[in-house]
């Protein structure tokens, strides 16, 4: 436990930090790290230290779930899931769960890695997704996230690589392949790791693309798994980012790319920058991006290193970044619900809003996914779903809701105002 501590007691000595009194920073890390403290969280975390439970939330295995989640939250099926239970329990969670930080995180990676619900055999696919693919590694190794998204045939249907074929392979005439198909080779550099300024050419997408073909899926339509084919793969000579994948291979093309990517120093930028605009400022200074992203490259993409590095900076500490940011619809509802301590029976009528907010979960259809810039939820439309559903908290109105305080309209109003609305 000492050797865990040791980077996130420097921020106590951090110039910064100084600056932001005591209860100040207990309130910022819980806006910041969960999705919104509950009664009582600032007082446990006043008892247990603010450095002890930053720690624990970044070893989320060593904290004790709330048992109430047993009780209202159905076991993640093996396979497919109708979208409404899928959304239960990603707001159930979200709502009860103590392991906070993992939740976000959780979120945080699927819209990093986006698929979208709605696409075709996707539906049978999100599920699997989100439990087995994003949840074990939001705090693990980059590269073996990455991996694992490559393989998902959730990504495969939704990026379409399913279905794509190298220019000189003869297709067996039952299956319907389409030729080479770039959109996963150009998400994979632009969205999932180098970032759209981070070094790559058209031809790195098509010689990356190439790298992929015969990643497959088995019975796609039926739910079934990952599968490589070498009948459909370009066992070509490919060339990628200045890097030689030689000709006759199989599987391991793809492979090579994966490992090329993860190990990338536009990499370690980029995911370094999307990190610290979702947990610390939209606009985040690039002296806190070099930090983590040098913790990127030294801990070979260890991503709980990549967070206690932004956790122990000074800028992360920054008074400027008290209740900073806008929550985007999600963290508004939950943490509306959180604070007022209410009894959830169903999530329906709170997903129902959140879509007039603009955040339908599982269905961005974009691969870009939901936007961690605050800025990005200001609207009319959505304010006015937002000052609606806290109105309809406060004042008991909200569906399968239980509100255990007085039923008045200015608590309403307290939830709806900006100050509430930013973190």
């Amino acid at each position: 436990m000492r050797n865990r501590l040791v980077p996130l007691v420097l921020l106590l000595l951090a110039p910064a930090a100084a600056r932001m009194p005591s209860d100040q920073k207990t309130l910022h890390a819980l806006n910041r790290l969960t999705f919104g403290p509950r009664a009582g969280d600032i007082a446990e975390v006043k008892r247990v230290g603010l450095e002890k439970w930053i720690d624990l939330q970044l070893h989320p295995e060593t904290i004790p779930e709330n048992p109430i989640i047993e009780t209202k939250l159905h076991e993640y099926p093996q396979q497919g899931i109708a979208a409404v239970d899928l959304i239960e329990s990603k707001l159930l969670r979200a709502i009860y769960s103590n392991r906070q930080l993992h939740e976000i995180l959780v979120d945080f990676w699927y819209n990093h890695f986006n698929v979208f619900f709605n696409k075709g055999a996707d539906r049978l696919f999100v599920t699997a997704y989100e439990r087995d693919v994003i949840r074990p590694h939001v705090l693990g190794k980059f590269k073996d996230l990455l991996v694992a998204t490559a393989q998902s045939p959730a990504m495969l249907f939704y990026l379409d690589n399913w279905q794509s074929v190298g220019p000189n392979v003869r297709v067996p005439s039952k299956q319907k392949m389409r030729g080479l198909n770039e959109n996963y080779g150009r998400e994979l550099m632009e969205l999932h790791t180098l970032g759209v300024d981070g070094g790559y050419t058209q031809k790195d997408v098509t010689e990356v693309a190439r790298c992929f073909t015969g990643w497959t899926i088995r019975q796609p339509r039926l739910g079934g798994d990952f599968v490589f084919d070498p009948r459909l793969h370009d066992r070509g000579e490919k060339h990628v980012l200045g890097v030689t994948i030689r000709a006759g291979g199989g599987i391991e093309d793809g492979m090579n790319v994966l490992d090329i990517l993860a190990h990338h120093p536009s990499t370690a930028h980029f995911i370094s920058r999307s990190l610290a605009i979702r947990f610390v400022s939209d606009n985040p200074p690039e002296a806190l991006i070099n930090k983590m992203a040098g913790a990127f490259l030294a801990s070979d993409g260890d991503l709980r290193e990549v967070m206690k590095t932004m956790l122990a900076a000074p800028e992360f500490w920054d008074e400027a970044n008290f209740r900073s940011k806008v929550k985007s619809p999600l963290e508004f509802v939950v943490s509306a619900v959180r604070s007022v301590n209410a009894d959830v029976a169903t999530t329906i009528p709170i997903s129902r809003l959140m879509n007039e907010m603009g955040e339908p979960l599982y269905r961005k259809q974009e691969p870009t996914g939901y936007s961690n810039r605050g800025e990005d939820w200001l609207n009319s439309a959505s304010l006015l779903a937002r000052m609606n559903f806290a109105i309809s908290l406060a004042q008991g109105k909200l569906a399968g809701v239980k509100v255990e305080t007085d039923q008045t309209a200015d608590l309403g109003l307290t939830l709806a105002s900006p100050d509430f609305q930013r973190r």
